[in-house]
């Protein structure tokens, strides 16, 4: 006879699988349905300034522009008074859309192959892809995570991940002149894009 133990733990067990599969269906599905309304925002945009400003809604429904912000500037977020954060990730927020924006071609589609996803924590899932565009194949990673529903929180293209390489340049401007370092180079990305 089970005690109630064993059947806690039977059940979990029984379920977990399950709750796996559906995770990662339900950020697939948004993935699928992101990808979906970017492209047709670029395809009915003419690109440049008006694609950007058009994508904005929808990148900051289905990207935690917040948490990518955290992680961008490490461990010296902390140090950031609430007002800076908000200026940060209001600005981290314009330099990814602009950049996004910018590989978008208006009228070009991508060919995308989904591979199989994974959890590699509760509340995360990783979906690999491979995105055939203008010619070139390239293996982008999304990364979600379950914050206010499924939420891209990095894209890692060619092992390179968004987040790290940001990060990498944000925390060396916060070793050289702390917070204040850290809005005026992300002032500086914004007013002149590369």
């Amino acid at each position: 006879m089970m005690n109630l133990h064993s059947l806690l733990l039977f059940t979990c067990i029984v379920c977990l699988p399950g709750t796996l599969l559906a995770s990662v269906n339900d950020a697939e599905k948004l993935l699928r349905t992101a990808i979906d309304e970017v492209l047709a925002v670029a395809n009915s945009s003419s690109g440049g300034d008006v694609l950007a400003e058009n994508l904005r809604p929808v990148l900051k429904r289905h990207l935690s522009f917040d948490a990518m912000t955290r992680r961008a500037v490490g461990p010296g977020w902390r140090q950031l008074s609430g007002a800076q954060q908000d200026k940060a990730t209001d600005l981290f927020t314009t330099l990814i859309i602009r950049t996004y924006s910018n590989k978008l071609t208006p009228g070009e589609q991508p060919n995308i192959k989904f591979k199989p996803a994974s959890e590699p924590a509760t509340g995360r899932v990783d979906i690999p892809t491979t995105l055939l565009y203008q010619g070139s194949d390239y293996e982008v990673t999304y990364r979600m995570e379950q914050a206010e529903g499924w939420r891209i929180t990095d894209v890692v293209i060619e092992g390179v991940s968004l987040v790290a390489n940001y990060r990498a340049q944000l925390d060396a401007q916060f070793k050289k002149g702390g917070s204040e370092a850290v809005i005026s180079s992300l002032i500086q990305s914004v007013d002149h894009p590369k």
